[in-house]
């Protein structure tokens, strides 16, 4: 027997509608790095225009670190309700979730090497071998196991980067590194852009140490994901309105107060930590319930519904969005790398998505495909 993929009237709106503004938000995010040498510059002085500033000052606070974190919990709830389809057919979810998982780890190496260097689907793979074998334990284990893994040794690395911030120790601006993707990007030869592509990769994933460091990242949200599906949290939100609007109001506000930090006192590296790894994934939970709690209206549900049609396509309008993207600023496309500014690009992901919406739209209903 086999597990069947989610049939339409079983699907829940909420999450659908969650994964499609994560998208939204990620290609915001990621389109700063789709036009710029993003990895090699410190945004907080980088940008000069006050247009730039402006537009990257919203970005930092309403979207970054946020977001990832959300579609990671999503990834988390996603496999345990596999798991939990799984165990009411009487079948092992194991030798599945493997096979999902390794075709995404081959998707994510050909995108990260191919497409575009800013590929998560590498460590959301990774993440989610070991969250398979942990998808039995109780809805209690899967918390705590989370925050164990992501509070104590983030904690510690709190502390580091406040005694780094101590000594007066700059945010590193790469000249050399920004002059090659420039001119990689901007002008290279496909051998060129393919080898910025992987110097790009290496220095974000292993010289930053962020794919060692997943453990204490995306795995502890996809168990919180986990542990809020085994509870089915989001499919009983009209029996727990009073939690949801707690949880809400609690973490927006507190998300909201600790990812101001770098602007109220000095963009330092605690103050940068603090603001992505504890007030980022605190803005994202707060998202996940107030458009859980909107999802409980009917106007809601119908206006933003091609939102949802995305997020069913999440994979698809994911790789797409690398593709446009790379094609107009790439050199083997229309080559705007770093010819165009903060808001621009801000502006043309947006744009980019609503066309993305207008194709689900059509592909989910009009053509009834999968």
């Amino acid at each position: 027997m086999k597990v069947r993929p989610t049939e339409l009237h079983e699907r829940v709106v909420a999450i659908d509608m969650m994964r499609g503004f994560s998208l939204l938000g990620i290609f915001i995010v990621n389109m700063l790095a789709f036009h710029t040498p993003f990895y090699y510059i410190n945004p907080y002085t980088w940008y000069t225009d006050p247009s730039d500033k402006d537009t990257f000052q919203w970005i930092d606070i309403a979207i970054q670190g946020s977001v990832y974190p959300l579609f990671s919990m999503l990834f988390g709830y996603g496999l345990m309700m596999q798991f939990r389809k799984s165990q009411e057919r009487g079948i092992s979810f194991i030798p599945l979730g493997l096979r999902r998982l390794s075709i995404l780890l081959i998707i994510g190496i050909l995108h990260a090497f191919l497409i575009w260097s800013g590929d998560i689907l590498i460590t959301y793979a990774l993440s989610g071998f070991i969250v398979l074998f942990l998808l039995c334990l109780s809805r209690m284990w899967l918390v705590i196991i989370a925050f164990l893994l992501y509070v104590i040794p983030n904690m510690g690395l709190a502390l580091l980067s406040y005694i780094v911030s101590a000594t007066g120790e700059e945010f590193y601006t790469g000249f050399q590194e920004i002059e090659s993707s420039l001119d990689a990007f901007g002008s290279g030869s496909w051998m060129d852009i393919f080898m910025q592509r992987a110097a790009d990769w290496t220095y974000a994933n292993i010289e930053s140490g962020s794919l060692l460091l997943i453990g204490m990242t995306i795995l502890p949200y996809m168990l919180l994901g986990a542990a809020a599906a085994k509870g089915k949290l989001i499919e009983r939100t009209s029996h727990k309105k009073t939690f949801w609007i707690t949880l809400t109001a609690v973490t927006l506000v507190t998300g909201f107060s600790i990812k101001i930090l770098p602007y109220l006192f000095e963009a330092n590296f605690y103050y940068m930590f603090v603001q992505d790894i504890f007030g980022g994934p605190l803005v994202a939970i707060g998202y996940a319930g107030l458009i859980t709690l909107l999802c409980q209206l009917t106007i809601f549900r119908k206006l933003l519904n091609p939102v949802a049609k995305v997020g069913r396509m999440s994979m698809t309008t994911y790789l797409s969005q690398s593709v446009i993207a790379t094609t107009i600023f790439y050199s083997y496309g229309f080559a705007l790398y770093g010819k165009i500014d903060v808001l621009t690009g801000t502006w043309m992901a947006v744009g980019i998505f609503v066309i993305q919406m207008i194709f689900a739209e059509i592909w989910v209903t009009e053509g009834n495909w999968p």
